[in-house]
């Protein structure tokens, strides 16, 4: 024992043993999180798979491809998406340029741009993955991208389902139904846009709920150490008024799926929950008092970026935009008012709001501008001389690229609210939740029989491409949207309740506005995360009433079916040949076909 204490240069024993405990105990408080993220990579692996495998296949422009990729590709050469003939004659006949297009015959654009009616980042994405997988040639480069950003969602899925609900099966489940749902896997196999919008706001939502969990410590913090420099001068309030202030404080720690102490893990956790105590007890002495400035953080300046860019991709992004700036503020004003401040309303109005939209909004909209580089330095880029042809015409006092533009995105806006054109599978966006009309994005009789049709060889040989969600998940996520609206009103409020409608308030509610237009269901991937949070939530809510064991069963009742119904549903996503008669028995109503 003397040796060990003499100062020698040698590393003490004591130290030595003491060192390597805590280096241990380190790692195994990081192992929870390094499991979580394995785990979380496995289901995406497994999600991949679904978008990658035979992503080259149908070797033809599906759907609204015959728009995105072609523009893509011209950009990518060009700059500017150009135009394209209807027609090509090869050998005397006529020919869809598309069908040629698809056969490797990709370089027959005009030198005339074209006039899109979206804004110019979905296509960008787009390009660069024709750039990474060998050109407009190759099928499989035409929807590599939105493969990839279909995989990133289930990450980010994950990671907002355990940011959420603190439960690693939650999160999985999650990330499981996003693996498998039909129009995410659809969306994520096409090179459509809206892939990109769901995947942009999603990652944003991640990062408001970052910057939550951020704020909620910081304003725990803050309420502790003002508690110990007043803790000497406190009178206790023993009014009527304060004690059901502070039973009301009580109730809504207890009411936050097990407290929300859950929200974070380790250190910070038992310091928001020990601070949240302090809050309930001494919620008399500091009720006056604002608390610090919340407004900023670098997980909400990411955030309008992230939505500026989903703004970018096409213009329904604004909404998400409004909704989440509006949900991110009200949660600031709740946390305060849950960590004792009497002043949480009137600061979160006219404190955080203004300066919140102070960075945000320039944030978003200098994003979205950035979208649009090519088109302001390409001089040949559509209605770029607008304002110099037109003389006096616009908003005269602009500079003549600036009024150009604002001419362009007036022509778009006219586009957009006037769109009526009647198509087959036109849907009614009240009816996208129970996905009542799929779209039909390819549907090709083939020759011979290939694949599963050989199975059936006296039948005829079809291949598909339906976008069309697993009925399961989505009508199980419109049924829990219901409930957990129920579930939070009966609780008393609960602030994930927000998280839940968030993708419904950005994403699905604002076109109740544009009945009368032509939309598709299959805009409805931007809401699918929200459909599968709806699950979660009620998912959640039993999990926390039942036996491990009961849990466990509940589980696996609920998604043993709905993977199967995907895997019955897999071979009509993905255009696999099969059977006309197996394709028919997947259209269990009139409105599927």
């Amino acid at each position: 024992m003397v040796l060990s204490s003499v100062n020698s240069g040698r590393t003490r024993p004591s130290a030595s043993v003491g060192g390597a405990l805590l280096r241990l105990r380190a790692r195994l408080a990081a192992a929870p999180r390094l499991v979580s993220w394995l785990l979380t990579v496995l289901v995406a692996f497994f999600g991949g798979l679904l978008r990658f495998i035979r992503l080259g296949e149908p070797r033809a422009v599906v759907f609204d491809e015959t728009y995105y990729v072609k523009d893509a590709w011209t950009m990518l050469l060009t700059g500017e998406p150009r135009n394209w003939p209807e027609f090509l004659t090869r050998r005397g006949l006529d020919f869809p340029v598309d069908t040629l297009f698809a056969q490797g015959d990709t370089n027959r654009w005009l030198s005339s741009t074209e006039y899109v009616v979206h804004p110019p980042v979905g296509k960008w994405c787009i390009a660069l993955g024709l750039k990474l997988f060998g050109g407009a040639g190759n099928t499989f480069a035409w929807r590599a991208s939105t493969a990839i950003a279909g995989t990133i969602a289930i990450i980010i899925m994950i990671r907002v389902a355990l940011r959420l609900f603190n439960n690693m099966s939650i999160a999985l489940s999650a990330g499981l139904l996003m693996s498998v749902d039909g129009v995410g896997i659809t969306l994520s196999r096409t090179g459509l846009l809206d892939i990109f919008i769901m995947v942009f706001v999603l990652g944003a939502f991640d990062l408001l709920l970052m910057h939550r969990d951020w704020a909620r410590v910081k304003l725990r913090a803050h309420y502790a150490v003002d508690a110990a420099r007043r803790d000497a001068h406190w009178v206790p309030d023993t009014s009527r008024r304060a004690r059901r202030a502070q039973r009301k404080a009580a109730d809504g720690d207890s009411s936050v799926a097990g407290g929300d102490a859950n929200d974070t893990t380790g250190t910070a956790g038992a310091a928001v929950s020990s601070s949240a105590n302090t809050a309930g007890r001494n919620q008399s002495m500091l009720l006056d008092a604002r608390g610090p400035v919340i407004a900023f953080s670098w997980y909400r300046a990411a955030a309008a970026i992230l939505i500026g860019l989903a703004t970018g991709v096409k213009w329904s992004g604004i909404y998400f935009m409004a909704a989440f700036c509006v949900i991110s503020v009200i949660w600031d004003a709740w946390e305060r008012y849950r960590a004792g401040y009497r002043s949480w309303l009137s600061t979160g109005l006219l404190c955080d709001a203004p300066l919140t939209a102070l960075y945000m909004l320039p944030l978003w909209a200098g994003t979205y501008l950035a979208g649009w580089i090519g088109w302001f330095i390409h001089p040949d880029s559509y209605m770029h001389d607008w304002a110099r042809n037109n003389p006096g015409q616009g908003i005269t006092w602009l500079p003549e690229g600036l009024r150009s533009f604002v001419e362009y995105h007036v022509e778009m806006w006219q586009f957009h609210t006037t769109l009526d054109t009647p198509h087959d599978y036109k849907a009614n966006p009240l009816t996208w939740p129970l996905q009542v009309r799929p779209t039909s994005f390819y549907w090709q009789e083939l020759d011979g029989h290939p694949g599963l049709c050989s199975l059936a060889p006296h039948s005829k040989c079809v291949a598909a491409v339906t976008s069309l969600g697993n009925p399961l998940i989505w009508w199980l996520g419109s049924l829990c949207v219901i409930i957990g609206i129920i579930i939070a009103i009966v609780k008393h409020g609960d602030w994930r309740i927000w998280a839940v409608l968030a993708g419904f308030i950005g994403g699905w509610l604002p076109w109740a506005q544009y009945l009368h237009r032509t939309t598709f269901t299959f805009y409805s991937i931007v809401i699918l995360p929200w459909i599968i949070l709806a699950i979660c939530y009620v998912g959640d809510h039993v999990r926390r009433r039942v036996s491990a064991g009961t849990w466990r069963i509940t589980l696996t009742a609920t998604l043993l079916p709905i993977l199967l119904v995907s895997v019955f549903f897999y071979p009509i996503w993905t255009a696999m040949p099969v059977p006309y008669e197996f394709w028919l028995s997947h259209m269990w109503f009139k409105s599927w076909i």
